[in-house]
């Protein structure tokens, strides 16, 4: 199967690391096994078959906690598209799966480096994120 668009760039276009105070450093040192990762994508459609695609993770206690650190990254990606798409639905599975799976590797490894260079270096992903299931179970 050929690949239905090229990746024209991707940069990071904006990166947060939030940790208020110590207490809430040394809070979140101890409770960060507990922080969630979430994620968020959404696409604009520019010029000539090109797509901004905006892929936003978020590392975050989703419990109301009053000391609490953020952690977030939006990832842009741009692509051209093959003349050949014309379903949305294909434009969909290009957007929401392909590209994610593509970009991914890069993506978790600016997350990390941001964590680590927060002060929070055993973090690790244990799973990684299966774009295929995500996109699949849209549909079910």
């Amino acid at each position: 199967m050929t690949k239905k668009y090229n990746i024209v760039g991707k940069y990071i276009k904006d990166m947060s690391s939030e940790t208020p105070d110590i207490e809430t450093y040394l809070f979140v040192r101890d409770r960060i096994s507990k922080y969630q990762l979430g994620i968020d994508i959404n696409s604009k459609a520019l010029k000539n078959k090109h797509i901004e695609i905006n892929t936003s993770l978020k590392f975050e206690d989703k419990e109301p906690k009053e000391k609490k650190s953020h952690f977030e990254i939006l990832f842009s990606t741009i692509i051209k598209v093959d003349e050949n798409v014309k379903e949305k639905k294909d434009l969909e599975k290009i957007v929401l799966c392909d590209v994610q799976t593509e970009i991914y590797p890069d993506l978790e490894k600016s997350l990390l480096d941001l964590l680590h260079n927060s002060g929070y270096p055993g973090i690790k992903f244990e799973k990684k994120i299966n774009f295929e299931n995500l996109y699949n179970q849209r549909f079910n």
